[in-house]
């Protein structure tokens, strides 16, 4: 502190904060243009989304491999915060986790084209699917756990193979508009409850 009573980095830490807002907000303009046009999107949609000039996208993100790269990492980020909050939120944890799992299929079908745009980085694809399973099974099977605690589902399923079913009604979610992940994904959460005995 200084005599006068200001936190001496006070203007860096305010300018470090504000290029984290306008870094989060990047992201989050990007992930929904991902969501609804793919990863190769147009940087201009990008910009526009966000409010932004095309030249503060390519400052931040030099490459499309880099934006779509900091968008998945964000996007897990912003999964493995909801688990926990949504738990502490209620009403249930069966409500909890529909509500998680909703958060979860908007991630897949963002991440759809990520293998593509990371081209023939294998390494560095192996390197992000590990880091989402290493954040994203653990809140997987909180909710499991406490929706099984609750006795409202089925305590026989684990985390990964129910995040893999997942995954697999995603596939194609993006490019047929016959197909409707969201719904189907309801249906597979609906499936773990326990039957109501008399």
């Amino acid at each position: 502190m200084s005599d006068s009573g200001q936190n001496a980095d006070g203007p860096a830490a305010s300018k470090r904060k504000d290029a984290r807002r306008n870094q989060q907000t990047l992201l989050d303009a990007a992930a929904a243009v991902f969501a609804t046009s793919g990863v190769e999107a147009p940087v201009r949609d990008i910009a526009a989304e966000a409010g932004v000039g095309m030249g503060t996208i390519y400052r931040h993100f030099p490459t499309r491999a880099d934006l779509v790269i900091a968008v998945y990492r964000h996007q897990v980020e912003a999964c493995a915060e909801a688990g926990p909050a949504l738990l502490a939120a209620g009403p249930t944890p069966h409500a909890a986790l529909g509500r998680w799992v909703r958060l979860f299929v908007d991630f897949l079908v963002t991440k759809h084209g990520l293998a593509a745009a990371m081209q023939a980085d294998n390494a560095g694809f192996e390197t992000l699917h590990a880091y989402f399973l290493d954040r994203l099974l653990p809140v997987c099977t909180e909710l499991l756990d406490a929706a099984a605690a609750a006795g409202e589902i089925r305590s026989d399923v684990g985390a990964y193979p129910f995040m893999r079913g997942v995954g697999n009604l995603c596939i194609g979610a993006g490019t047929d508009p016959r197909y409707d992940a969201h719904r189907l994904v309801e249906l597979l959460v609906e499936g773990l409850r326990l039957p109501h005995r008399p």
